[in-house]
């Protein structure tokens, strides 16, 4: 199955704060409190974190292996567990109305 973004979403990523993170990331920072990006989706708003938005990033028609694949080279984590965090979002994600699968 691919997965797509809700076209009804507006976001938007915060610079200064993606910025701020990729900066913790990168000196070994917990960086997970920082919001990244924003999405306004039938009345709610959400706040992503750094990982957050780079999944949603990807549900652009991607299916889930493939969206795991493309964050290995951003983040130093073991596969498995990118796995598990990655289905477990993009559960939340499906939960909340923001994507769908095709």
């Amino acid at each position: 199955m691919r997965i797509f973004r809700n076209p009804e979403a507006m976001w938007r990523e915060e610079d200064k704060f993606a910025e701020q993170a990729y900066d913790g990331l990168g000196k070994g920072e917990d960086v997970s409190e920082i919001g990244t990006s924003i999405i306004l989706c039938a009345g709610k708003m959400h706040s992503f974190n750094v990982l957050g938005t780079e999944i949603w990033k990807l549900c652009d028609g991607k299916t889930a292996e493939e969206i795991v694949s493309g964050l290995r080279e951003k983040f130093d984590v073991g596969e498995d567990v990118l796995r598990e965090d990655v289905g477990d979002f993009l559960k939340g994600l499906k939960e909340e109305g923001l994507i769908y699968e095709k």
